[in-house]
This record gives C-alpha cells, structure tokens and sequence, in this order.
C-alpha cells in the first residue's frame, strides 16, 4: 500500500481532489457498472483538467507507482481500477462542445454517450457510438465504438477526427491524420495502450431529433425461423438501416403481456435514420414477420433509442461477457445457438448479433488499428446476474457458449468486451494490427506504464 505522503504529495499538484481510502467519496469514486470488479486503489485523482492528468502522468512514472485511467467505468472488465495504485479519474471532465456549422463536437474523456447525446441532438447532430448511454466515450472510441447508426456513417473510431493526449512521458500530444499519425492510427481500435486521452474531436451527422424504431419479440420457440429472417433482412437492408437481433428474457412490464413475463425471447430493434416515409416501407417487415408476442414502428427521440437498453443491465450487477466475429449467420451457427441456450442462467443474461456492413466495412482492416472489416456480424453473449454464489454456474455458461461458437468465427473478438488477463484473446482483437501496434506502444511507452487496459506490452 502507498503511503500517505506520497498521496499528500500528489494532492499539492493537482486542482482537483485526491481520494484514498477511508475518504468521503472514495467507495462511491472505485465502484464500477460491473459489480465483480472489486478493486481498491490507493489514491483516486479527480482531475479537474488536462494539466491534473499530466501531473498523474509523471506522478505515477517518477514514483513506480501503478496506474489506470478511468472516464465512465462502464468498461466490463473493470481496466478502470488498479489495486494499490492510482486512478486517473476523468469523470469530472464531461464538456461536449458542439460546432453546429462544422458539425464536430469536442469531448473530453470523462464524458459519457449521454453527455455526447444532449448536446449533439441539441443541433439535429450524431456520431455512432455504442447503445448504452452510460458507457463512457472514452474506453467505447478506442476500442472501436458499434452503434445504431455504424453501418451509415461508420463505427466511432472512423468518425474521429484527432485526439489530445498525454503519453508516458508526461507529454500532450495533439494526434490526427497529419500529426503523431501512427499514434492517431493506434488510438482508432488500439484501446488505452498508449496514454490518457483527455479530449476526442469527433465528426458529427444530421440524424434526429427522431428516428424510426421498429421492435419486435418472438418467443424462442420460433427462434429458428426469426434468427433466419434477420439474416435476409439485413442482408438486403439499406445502410440506413441498423437491426440488432437480441435473445434476452421478457420484461415483466407493460406492454408485454403478463403470460409472457420472463420467458425467452428474440428481440429484433431496429432504426431507420433517413427519412421516415421510406424508413417505415422498409422496416415494415419487422412488424409484420411471423407471429410476434409485441411489435411496433413508432418514431422515437433519438436519446431514448440510444437509453433504450440500459434497464436490462443495471449498474452493478455481476457481468462477464465474450465475444466472436461471424463472417456469416450460418445454419449450423443457428442451431448451435439454439442448442447452446438452456435456461439462460441470470436475472440480466442475454445475447446478441450486431450487424457489420454497409460503412463499417468498407474501410480498410489496416486503415485504422480496428481490424474486423471483413466481419457481417458481431456475436456476443452478455451474462448478468445478481448473486455471487452463482458465479461458476454463469461463468462456465458463458465459456462454454463461447467456445461452441467458435468454430463459425473469423477468429476475431471484440477488445471492449474482453474480461480476466485473458492472455492471446487480446491478439485476437487487435488481429493483423497487433504487431504494427506493438511496435507503436515501444515508442510511446517503452517502460509500459499504460498496462491496465486493453494490453499490448512494450516488452
């Protein structure tokens, strides 16, 4: 444990507050969205600026000490915390400023998609990123950002347009296509391997204020027939269109009806982001495929599609997820899903495909660290649950899910929902990217005090 001198010495440097433990908001400042993570830190820096990160920076190299840096800790696997050493903290730092006539938004690396959200909308304004408005913009853009509107105007890192950040060396670097170029490559998909970035500049899009959701729930009965319409609807769907294909248990709310609360499902939600007129004829099969126990096109705020998902997955509960990248939804991979789902094991589990396509994939798998380009589908298998003791019953569900999809995957796996010091699945994210990344990493930070994220080491 650090002594408190050190602690003391830090708090001299910084305008915003040092937390260590046994201070008022230092439990409330480590807890995480996934209630597994149990951390604790031995300082906490509430940054109140980019000059109190720099002063983390150095602090942190000058003294050995361990470091993490955290925006929304929404991160599942909690890369946020760091035993025993110190936390960056940029959730003080939440400014969005938008230039309407520009269309870009400067955000800082504490904010969450609903800060980016408010103050985009407030102009007719988006950039993809992410379908959880809790998740902090920070750790969703490195890692690559899907979203509801990713296959019209890409995944978030191709709408980034440069970046501030401090590296190892205490620097701030402002890094885009012509200046720190490699390091403007690595940021887009790379993950937190290189520094603390403490402002993003994105590219923005005329989208909303509403948009055109359909959302339909069958149950898993069906499933076969469902999983196989949303493989020929997306495949045939214009980029305007984003559909995810969610398994996840029924609401026990209005307007679903009572007989049905808690049951399997597949939830097809989809949005239109063009014009409505148009958006309506082309997702009017959703609402009228087969025998659904709910479906419904309505227009909707744009913010409350973005918010849609967030009461399945309540903060703090326990979570642990894994991923795959499909190049297709074949029928084995179907019946391996529906083979594979038994009783869905937790309050909260779900899974789920995200389609790729439309702008997603015509960039280049080497134009940007991010390099699952070739991808149609993303999988992933979302496993909550409330009860510790239920733990190994969850865990093991999830592997084995995992595991028994594998042989339909391109390989690849998602860096934002990787868990655990999982060793060679942090090559699988960064795929042909990962030794051009590396190499990166050498020259920004040798000695690798940027360890407690999506890792690539120096050494």
């Amino acid at each position: 444990m650090l002594n408190t001198s050190l602690a003391s010495l830090l708090q001299d440097q910084l305008h915003g507050r040092v937390l260590t433990p046994g201070d008022d908001g230092y439990e409330e400042a480590r807890v995480l969205f996934n209630g597994m993570i149990e951390h604790r830190p031995a300082m906490i820096a509430q940054c109140s600026g980019t000059a109190d990160v720099i002063a983390c920076v150095n602090f942190a190299r000058e003294n050995d000490v361990p470091i993490a840096a955290k925006g929304g800790g929404h991160g599942v696997a909690g890369r946020a915390l760091v035993d025993d050493g110190l936390v960056v903290d940029l959730s003080p730092m939440r400014s969005v400023v938008v230039d309407p006539q520009l269309k870009t938004a400067q955000v800082q690396g504490g904010a969450t998609l609903s800060d980016l959200d408010r103050e985009t909308q407030a102009f007719g304004l988006a950039t993809p990123a992410g379908v959880d408005s809790r998740t902090g913009v920070a750790g969703l853009a490195l890692g690559g950002g899907m979203g509801h509107l990713a296959r019209r105007f890409g995944l978030t890192v191709d709408n980034l347009q440069a970046a501030d950040i401090v590296t190892a060396d205490g620097k701030l670097r402002h890094v885009n296509e012509s200046e720190h170029q490699d390091l403007f490559w690595a940021l887009r998909g790379g993950g937190g391997n290189f520094g603390i970035v403490t402002s993003f500049d994105f590219r923005l899009h005329e989208v909303g204020p509403e948009v055109l959701v359909a959302q339909a729930f069958h149950l898993f009965d069906d499933a076969p027939d469902v999983l196989r319409f949303y493989r020929s609807f997306i495949s045939e769907a214009p980029n305007e269109v984003g559909c995810f294909c969610l398994v996840l248990r029924v609401p026990p709310m209005e307007p679903f009806p009572p007989e049905h609360h808690g049951k399997i499902a597949l939830a097809l939600i989809a949005n239109h982001s063009g014009n409505q007129d148009e958006g309506r004829r082309v997702l009017e099969p959703i609402e009228s495929f087969g025998s659904p126990i709910l479906s419904v096109i309505t227009p909707m705020p744009y913010t409350q599609l973005q918010s849609n998902l967030d009461a399945g997955f309540p903060k703090g509960a326990r979570y642990y997820w894994k991923s795959h990248y499909l190049p297709e939804l074949s029928e084995a991979a179907i019946d391996t899903v529906i083979h594979q789902i038994g009783d869905l094991p937790g309050e909260f589990t779900g899974l789920g495909f995200e389609p790729m396509g439309g702008a997603i994939n015509k960039v280049d798998p080497t134009a940007t660290a991010f390099p699952h380009r070739n991808a149609a589908f993303g999988f992933a298998v979302f496993a909550g649950w409330q009860d510790a003791s239920s733990d190994d019953e969850v865990i093991g569900w999830t592997r084995a899910f995992h595991d028994a999809m594998e042989p339909f995957s391109t390989g690849g796996t998602y860096v934002n929902y990787i868990q655990g010091d999982a060793g060679d699945e942090f090559r699988t994210a960064y795929g042909a990217n990962f030794e051009r990344l590396r190499e990166i990493k050498k020259r920004y930070d040798p000695q690798g005090l940027f360890n407690a994220h999506q890792r690539i080491k120096a050494r």
